[in-house]
């Protein structure tokens, strides 16, 4: 009977490693599609579609508490953080950025190609788009901030040079780790949280 059980089992294992592969890279028509207003106003959500994946976590509030005695919590930074995100149809891309780094990766600009041909679509070309950079939470928030930031603003410049996006269209924000797609424990290293949120935010 174990013998017999032994195949059966090794089935799930199976499944578990073909989910796990890494998805196709999406086109230009399936951003367009995601960030397309429905109707005249650019409405929706603030989270975006995980281009390529399963449905993302419900991220954490943005609003969640802060301690005072700074042994639970790290203390937010007290500059741009502030951001607040805004409503609009929009994606999320996995942008490869080498650790520590806003230098944009062979793959990294793969992936903003298929953006740059939808940005520049008749479809999108009336919109402005807000660029924002998000990092997992493996360093402090500060300098995941800033990091962030020098992300978006890498995008932005790529957008610009190589598909010649006007930059008056373009609005790069720094959100640092403070809305991770996939909750995770403090120092986590989670390359899903590491991306590039694209939101319409109107013409």
């Amino acid at each position: 009977m174990r013998r017999f059980l032994k195949p059966v089992a090794a089935i799930p294992l199976a499944l578990i490693a073909l989910s796990s592969a890494a998805p196709a890279q999406q086109s230009a028509d399936s951003i367009i599609n995601a960030l397309k207003p429905s109707g005249n106003h650019v409405t929706g959500s603030t989270r975006g579609i995980k281009l390529g994946g399963s449905p993302a976590a419900q991220p954490p509030s943005a609003t969640r508490p802060v301690s005072t005695t700074g042994t639970a919590t790290r203390p937010r930074p007290t500059h741009e953080e502030t951001a607040a995100p805004v409503a609009g149809p929009s994606v999320n891309l996995t942008v490869n950025f080498p650790t520590g780094s806003a230098e944009l990766t062979p793959g990294g600009k793969a992936s903003l190609d298929a953006l740059g041909k939808a940005l520049a679509s008749s479809d999108l070309a009336k919109f402005r788009f807000r660029i924002e950079g998000h990092t997992d939470n493996v360093g402090s928030r500060e300098a995941n901030l800033a990091l962030s930031r020098q992300r978006a603003e890498a995008v932005v410049s790529y957008l610009s040079s190589q598909f010649n996006v006007a930059p008056s269209r373009l609005e790069a924000v720094g959100m640092g780790e403070e809305h991770p797609l996939i909750a995770t424990p403090p120092q986590t290293p989670e390359a899903r949280n590491r991306r590039v949120q694209v939101i319409n935010i109107g013409a």
